[in-house]
């Protein structure tokens, strides 16, 4: 026996109710929520330092004590190191040990409200431009670093590219598995610009800056735009399609400065793990030629992928 005509309107009525429900949750609830758990202060715990690091601290210019790993260069330059979003120095032990066996310096940095750092914490790293400026302080007062450049990844590698504009004393940066931290950074990609695409991100990083009492910094591509002269090796994993659309905005932003490495099979920040030997060796060769080469040996950087 078919419903009647009020039992099926009390089905549509529940059913409305249903859709409508799921519709606040995944467009308001969820977006809230992670804004919400984006500045919760959560830190990854901190283990020893690697085999030839000392535990340094460093002070940002708004007096908030950051916690380090520290070892000096063999060939004049040193590489800030910065993990990824929530994570820790404790993350990036295999990138640190990496840049030391081919001679370089390395800081490697707990971002403000990370690992073992103080201050309030945003996992979008919005006031990430001051603990790089602390960064860049220090190595500029060790003894036998003449070069400095950056490494980071995702959320490590964002904080260095905004940074960019402000330290052009880091000279090369390598960013792995960087996209977007703000609305104005998500709108660079075309496909992300109307409203029913953005929605979701405007409640989440609403309520981050309600949260935190911080707006977003400046957007990436401004930033990269004009630290002309600094050279950008970025890498999106090639199973990752919008990472892989964000790095090409880029690097045609940044133009003769940038080169761009899709590695194939890897997913977000796995290219170190799916390609050990070809991550390594051009990672150590943009640092080598940015950093190592004398006046006039530089070699011009180029944008491809592979």
């Amino acid at each position: 026996m078919s419903p009647t005509l009020p039992g099926r309107r009390r089905i549509l009525r529940r059913v409305l109710v249903l859709v409508l429900l799921a519709i606040f949750v995944l467009y308001l609830v969820l977006p809230a929520a992670l804004g919400i758990f984006a500045v919760l202060p959560l830190r990854e715990e901190v283990g020893a330092p690697p085999e030839g690091f000392r535990e340094v601290t460093l002070t940002s210019d708004d007096g908030i004590v950051l916690e380090a790993w520290y070892a000096p260069p063999d060939n004049g330059a040193a590489i800030v190191l910065i993990h990824g979003a929530g994570a820790s120095r404790e993350a990036v032990r295999p990138y640190a040990a990496m840049l030391a066996r081919h001679g370089y310096g390395v800081l490697a940095l707990d971002l403000a409200g990370h690992g073992g750092s103080g201050g309030p914490t945003n996992r979008f790293g919005w006031g990430g431009t001051r603990d790089v400026g602390a960064a860049v302080e220090f190595l500029e007062a060790q003894e036998g670093v003449d070069a400095i450049g950056g490494m980071g990844l995702s959320l490590g590698g964002e904080v260095l590219l905004g940074a960019a504009s402000e330290y052009p004393q880091v000279r090369a940066i390598v960013a792995d598995g960087a996209t977007q931290r703000s609305v104005e950074e998500l709108h660079a990609l075309e496909s992300e610009r109307p409203l029913y695409r953005s929605f979701t991100a405007r409640v989440l990083y609403g309520v981050v800056q309600i949260a935190s009492g911080t707006a977003p910094p400046e957007p990436l591509l401004d930033s990269m735009a004009a630290a002309e002269s600094t050279g950008f090796l970025l890498i999106a994993g090639g199973n990752v399609p919008q990472e892989v659309a964000f790095n090409e905005v880029f690097t045609r932003t940044a133009g003769e400065r940038a080169q761009l490495w899709v590695a194939p099979d890897a997913g977000h920040t796995g290219a170190f793990g799916r390609h050990p030997a070809g991550y390594e060796e051009r990672v150590i060769a943009f640092f080598d030629t940015a950093l190592l080469s004398g006046p006039g040996e530089e070699e011009a950087t180029g944008t491809g992928s592979a």
